[in-house]
């Protein structure tokens, strides 16, 4: 059992996304630098750090291609580990049991992509009566194009998902902000 009642989900932030089409490394030194002052700031507060890969049957994402393992530059040593298949991390990889056994009611969520398995973890989670931070800035997207044709570029993405996050689902915070919340809860 941990003393914290929060815990840091990092989500899918692994190798197999570098072997996608759409990769980019635009962003990744600020989302590397950002998620991992998250993941220090948790580690020394006591906030268990909890690390979600997503695996298929097959491609970059399967465990047979070697790229299901965290991505370089990021130093982790996570509290547990889950796979998982679905968009929502809390979806059959155990993630859920594991914070139950553990007395977490608050999450802290962070991982790549922004709008889609970060996003859609944020929305179950908050439907399954944690709070949730969600912190754009340990987030990492990359640009689409909607069925218009029109090209949404990843700060676009990301400031859309915070304007459906926003207290619907989620406190949207910086990391600093995430960590000052961790520390008001440890000492309460």
């Amino acid at each position: 059992m941990f003393d914290s009642k929060t815990a840091l989900i990092v989500v899918d932030v692994q190798e197999s996304f570098r072997h996608r089409p759409y990769w980019s490394n635009t962003d990744v030194p600020e989302f590397v630098s950002r998620l991992q002052r998250l993941i220090d700031g948790a580690r020394a507060d006591g906030i268990p750090v909890v690390q979600v890969f997503h695996v298929d049957e097959s491609g970059p994402f399967s465990l047979a291609s070697g790229h299901v393992k965290t991505m370089s530059g990021l130093s982790i040593a996570p509290n547990a580990v889950f796979h998982k298949r679905s968009h929502s991390a809390l979806i059959g990889s155990g993630l859920d049991v594991w914070l139950v056994q553990h007395g977490i009611r608050r999450l802290i969520v962070s991982g790549i992509r922004s709008e889609q398995c970060c996003e859609t973890t944020t929305r179950h989670a908050s439907d399954s009566g944690y709070d949730v931070d969600y912190v754009t800035e340990a987030t990492l997207t990359f640009p689409m194009t909607d069925r218009k044709g029109r090209v949404w570029s990843s700060k676009e993405i990301k400031e859309r998902t915070e304007l459906v996050l926003e207290g619907r689902f989620a406190r949207i915070v910086t990391v600093e902000e995430a960590l000052d919340g961790a520390a008001r809860e440890l000492a309460a």
